[in-house]
């Protein structure tokens, strides 16, 4: 049978093969020179091989005793990259991280967040989750979502005042993202009614229109509100590549994004009303309830480092 080997014997072979000397070894492992000594007999008689040989200078391994020292330090390697794998282990965040994705995801950068979150928080299990950005702060609300992107101001979506008539305590924490513009497309055939128009003459023009989630349908209606007028919707759809076909078609004019407003301008025509365009950002939002768990702590993470 193989000789059964302590670890403290172990380290105390492998403290000598390294210093050449019982003394360091000793000091460096906290323990008495006899003590070194006698672990280094028992590991020569229950090897049966000859591990040192002594010199004017201190003790020098053998060819033999060279191999089982690079051996010995082959285990205490392993045995402390067990530890830490350990101690990483009992220290990591885990649970499940419930996301709300909106529009492409290249634009909200998914991919290089996703990354991001599993090298921060490994132990976490992420579900995507795409909607438009309205039925974010709502998924939040009824806990059917951890985190999510938001188009907008969040503030849209705050309680306005509590049963004392206060201000209420926001309801959401948001880091904003990134700015953007979005603008009004129009068919080809609308050049001449497009062209040069403000807010109050494109809202007589027909509309293709959006559900009240959408930022589109968010951006718009508060601002022809504000503005007294009525828009005029002559068609609805869910999907912003359904509302971009039927503006190429001529069905009517729609909002839209400002990068993909110029490359439908470039790659079929369509027509930038000039005057108009409204400004909004995009953010990505949590309950500030939770701003203490570690699943949103670690998404949080994430998100600064693919955003900054």
């Amino acid at each position: 049978m193989p000789p059964s080997i302590d670890l403290r014997t172990l380290k105390a072979f492998a403290a000598v093969a390294r210093e050449g000397n019982v003394t360091r070894a000793a000091e460096q492992l906290h323990v008495t020179q006899p003590a070194v000594t006698l672990q280094l007999k028992r590991l020569a008689a229950d090897t049966g091989v000859t591990l040192f040989r002594r010199t004017s200078s201190g003790l020098e391994l053998t060819q033999d005793g060279a191999l089982l020292a690079a051996k010995a330090e082959q285990v205490l390697a392993a045995l402390t990259d067990f530890g830490q794998t350990a101690g990483h282990l009992s220290t990591r965040v885990r649970g499940k991280l419930r996301i709300g994705t909106i529009i492409d995801p290249e634009f909200t950068r998914l991919g290089a967040f996703l990354k991001a979150l599993i090298e921060h928080g490994p132990g976490i299990e992420t579900t995507l989750r795409h909607g438009m950005s309205g039925e974010v702060p709502e998924g939040l609300r009824r806990n059917e979502l951890d985190a999510g992107f938001y188009l907008g101001d969040p503030r849209y979506h705050e309680p306005s005042s509590d049963i004392a008539g206060e201000a209420a305590a926001p309801l959401f924490d948001s880091r904003e993202l990134a700015q953007l513009t979005y603008r009004v497309v129009a068919p080809p055939s609308f050049a001449s009614l497009v062209r040069g128009a403000d807010w109050r003459q494109l809202a007589s023009l027909p509309w293709i229109g959006t559900p009240p989630a959408s930022v589109h349908n968010r951006l718009l209606s508060r601002l022809f509100a504000d503005l007294g007028l009525r828009q005029n919707v002559v068609a609805h759809v869910d999907q912003e590549t359904s509302m971009l076909a039927m503006v190429r078609t001529g069905v009517g004019l729609s909002l839209c994004r400002e990068s993909i407003a110029l490359h439908e301008q470039q790659s079929n025509g369509l027509i930038i009303a000039e005057n108009v365009k409204i400004p909004t950002k995009l953010s990505f939002l949590s309950l500030r309830a939770r701003s203490a768990d570690p699943t949103i702590l670690a998404a949080m993470e994430a998100i600064r480092r693919v955003w900054g």
